[in-house]
């Protein structure tokens, strides 16, 4: 598009040509960009989902003697299925951000049932 005589773009002609690993801007949209907003509303969209799935722990689990709330990864999953189907991805995310803490890289439907998810 840069060398396109009929692209009317002006982002394009302003942007330089490569980025490299060093620089702020490398791997990420323009700024402003339409692409830039669609990463915003979906990072605040699982945002809101880690909530939802913490909420459901909440409800369904049981308060343990340390004081947090935990449960089944089996239970949860029944539960929350019927909510979104990311469920593991969700829970994947809820842990990097440190909201709960379950043993194991990943976590399997049936293999996984009585794996206990733990709301921190």
């Amino acid at each position: 598009q840069r060398k396109n005589p009929f692209s009317s773009d002006d982002r394009l002609a302003s942007k330089p040509a490569h980025t490299h690993r060093g620089d702020p801007t490398y791997g990420r949209p323009p700024e402003g960009s339409r692409t830039e907003q669609r990463g915003k509303d979906a990072h605040s969209h699982v945002g809101k989902e880690v909530e939802e799935l913490c909420s459901i722990i909440r409800r369904t689990g049981e308060v343990g003697e340390d004081g947090h709330v935990s449960v089944t990864f089996g239970r949860l999953f029944e539960t929350y299925v019927t909510i979104s189907n990311k469920v593991v991805g969700i829970l994947l995310r809820a842990r990097k951000h440190g909201l709960v803490h379950f043993e194991g890289e990943m976590l399997w439907q049936g293999k996984d049932d009585d794996v206990v998810i733990t709301l921190l």
